[in-house]
Formats: C-alpha cells, structure tokens, sequence
C-alpha cells in the first residue's frame, strides 16, 4: 500500500493493467453480481433530484423496481445505500443498446446534456474500490472474472489501472491528487 495525500493506495492499481472491453463483456458488470451500485452519502440524494430526467431512458421493469423499492436501498450487510436492482438482479439504471449491450440509464441522460451527474462514482472507478475510514480511503483493486478481457486488453495496450481510470480520479479526488499519484507510479515502475 502507498500513501497519497489522504489515500492508501493498493500496489495492483499501478502494476494491473485494464481497459474496458464492451464489445466482449457487453456491460456485464451492470448486470451481474449480488448488490447494486455501491452510493456516496450525496449520491442518495443526487440519484432522488435526477430520478425525473433519467426515467424516460430506463426499462418499465427498471422504473417499476425504483419505484417500488425507491431511487436507492441500504443494504445492511455493507452498511452502505446502494442501487436498487431488478427482481434481485441488474441494476434498475440499466439499459441496453440495440446490440444487447449494457448500458446506464444515469449515463445517457447525463450524454444528452439532461443532468450534470454522469453516475455514481462507484461505476465510473470500477475496477477500482474505495473504502472509506476516519483518517483515510483505502483504494483497492477489485479483481471480477468478468473483466479477464479488460485486463487482456490493458495488458495489450500496456494500459496501468489508475492511466485507465484517470477521469474519474480526478472527478473523485481532484488534479493534483491524481498529478501525486502519477509522481509515484514512476517510482513504482521503477521497481517492476
């Protein structure tokens, strides 16, 4: 683990390397696993104003599930509000493209200039995972064999996980942070 500001950084985020690879998973990490979409405090209620703007993209069994179990759920086992899903499974937020892809609702309305919320950060990091303490986020890693293309892809293109996900670092811990974190993945390359 390496110290950045605030952070604890797990090694994997610089050594893994990762780049999405829709075409071959088709969005299955929106759709499988047994938990929604992992929600900051402020994203409960972000999720509660853009609710309106983002219906009109989303499936009736999307809308139905939201409506039913509410924009957001706790979910006590991780003490944590997450996304709600459909019948126990997707996400409600989830859309798919005319290829069967998955894709976010959030996503499409914040593409067409609906809403300035482009989904919770939770999505838009993974692969990586943040746990929040009192002095520190633990950043880690989340290795799923759903991504085994994305991280065949990385490896083709020599992409590292934090060079992948330099977007929403930033959105989540600002420029100059991720501008220290780049400083020291110099150094960890060094090391390789």
């Amino acid at each position: 683990m390496i110290e950045v500001g605030k952070t604890i950084v797990s090694r994997n985020v610089f050594q893994k390397e990762f780049v999405c690879n829709l075409s071959a998973c088709k969005g299955e990490c929106c759709i499988a696993g047994d938990a929604g979409a992992p929600l900051e405090d402020d994203e409960k209620q972000i999720l509660e104003q853009v609710y309106d703007k983002v219906k009109p993209y989303l499936r009736p069994e999307g809308i139905e599930a939201i409506e039913l179990l509410g924009t957001s759920v706790f979910d006590q086992k991780d003490n944590e509000y997450e996304t709600p899903l459909i019948n126990n499974a997707e996400c409600a937020y989830v859309i798919f493209g005319d290829d069967g892809m998955a894709l976010c609702g959030i996503e499409k309305a914040y593409n067409d200039g609906l809403i300035d919320w482009p989904k919770p950060i939770s999505c838009h990091l993974y692969p990586i995972r943040i746990k929040s303490y009192r002095e520190f986020d633990a950043i880690n890693y989340d290795e799923w064999d759903i991504c085994n293309d994305a991280c065949t892809l990385g490896k083709e293109l020599s992409v590292p996980v934090y060079r992948f996900l330099k977007e929403p670092l930033i959105r989540k811990y600002g420029e100059d942070w991720y501008n220290d974190l780049s400083e020291i993945a110099v150094l960890v390359e060094k090391e390789l």
